[in-house]
């Protein structure tokens, strides 16, 4: 099979048109690296789907391909075997999933929102001043930018390639790979332009179900927010958060425990989310002449709020969303400028009970998140020992707030 590939025109045609694809697209990418290279990826994954429709070269096609263009690149990495498998899932996973309303209407408002100024990158092969192959795919008109809807085949095929060209090729071997779904898929990559993740946050957020957790807290963001405030709100908001990161050794002591979140506040602002700015914690609120102490205070920049953050170590009680509103009553009288949005305030909790945690938050007019926490899913016996036990950091948070 091997030896008849070599000498059948229709396979050399197309190993001289990817050929051109790719010295195109060496060209191009000088100036934009990753943009080009995904795209040529997306171009190849394309033409190695529709080649093993059309022909009966089989498995062998792809090995003999990756030799050959390895022999012709030999400065490119890319070219393996390995890779051109990956390259051809690439292109299969997003072009053959089905597209939901909603997930249509999620990549078009993405693009409309970030990309309006911008040109869709031209498909490889369509380089001002070289002459185009027979099969380099048709120039993309500039007007698909600009419009401000998308039928399904424009979203799938015009600017889901544009929106994939702005991630890293290792980031896209992880999710393609890590998810099921397409759903699922294009989560991740959302979040990662959103939020510049590098791979191994992206692992990490995969690993952690961040799909499966944002948007899952139990709030009254709709009765106590306007739209669209409410929604983001919402959506930013997890449940659980995994706070997997506070891990003590065997010889730490009380004190290692004191600093642990502050220590790791980089790791705890990761697990919030993008936008998250840490202003300070055990905030002093004076109300009546007595002190009050909130926990951790941040600001959000992309919803121009305040956000307060209780850390309880055992199940939600109804008191702590009491506790809660009357720290935002008092915050946004001593705090909260004009120009600020609501202040938000989120508890981490332990455990908590769907419906009480409901219950409680009725007829309260501040908005509310409560959300559960974990430490850790995964560590063995031996490392599971040296975390602190709920007793130690409740004894903790009692002394601190002394």
């Amino acid at each position: 099979m091997k030896n008849a590939l070599i000498k059948n025109s229709d396979y050399n045609k197309l190993l001289k048109d990817i050929k051109d694809r790719v010295r195109n697209s060496q060209i191009k990418a000088a100036v934009r690296v990753n943009s080009e290279l995904i795209l040529m990826y997306w171009d190849l994954g394309k033409t190695i789907v529709q080649k093993q429709k059309e022909t009966n070269w089989g498995d062998g096609f792809v090995e003999q391909l990756s030799k050959d263009l390895i022999k012709e690149f030999p400065e490119m990495k890319g070219f393996s075997e390995t890779n051109l498998k990956y390259i051809k899932l690439f292109f299969h996973f997003y072009s053959t999933s089905e597209f939901s309303p909603q997930l249509v209407d999620q990549i078009s408002n993405h693009m409309i929102q970030n990309n309006t100024n911008q040109k869709v990158p031209q498909p490889v092969g369509q380089i001002k001043g070289l002459k185009p192959t027979k099969n380099s795919p048709q120039h993309v008109d500039e007007s698909h930018v600009k419009k401000e809807s998308y039928n399904r085949e424009e979203i799938q095929f015009i600017l889901l390639p544009k929106l994939l060209s702005l991630i890293p090729w290792g980031h896209h071997r992880e999710i393609i790979t890590k998810c099921k779904t397409i759903d699922n898929a294009l989560f991740y990559d959302i979040k990662t332009i959103e939020n510049n993740w590098s791979r191994s946050v992206l692992i990490h957020q995969i690993e952690s179900k961040l799909f499966e957790r944002q948007g899952k807290a139990i709030t009254n963001f709709k009765l106590t927010l306007s739209h669209p405030q409410s929604d983001l709100a919402n959506e930013l908001l997890k449940n659980p958060y995994t706070l997997d990161f506070l891990r003590l050794s065997g010889k730490s002591k009380e004190k290692d425990l004191e600093n642990s979140m502050l220590d790791n506040i980089s790791k705890f602002l990761m697990e919030l989310g993008y936008g998250f700015a840490f202003l300070g914690k055990q905030k002093l609120l004076t109300v009546g002449g007595d002190d009050f102490y909130v926990d951790l205070v941040f600001y959000h920049t992309r919803l121009h709020c305040y956000f307060i953050v209780e850390l309880k170590i055992d199940e939600f009680k109804p008191e702590y969303a009491g506790k809660l509103n009357f720290y935002l009553n008092a915050f946004n009288e001593q705090e909260k400028s004009p120009d600020d949005n609501p202040t938000i305030g989120l508890l981490l909790c332990k455990k908590s009970n769907k419906i009480v945690a409901e219950y409680s938050l009725m007829n309260i007019n501040n908005p509310i998140g409560i959300s559960n926490y974990k430490l850790t899913e995964k560590l063995p016996n031996d490392i599971r020992k040296q975390l602190p036990s709920v007793k130690e950091i409740e004894n903790r948070i009692e002394l601190n707030k002394k």
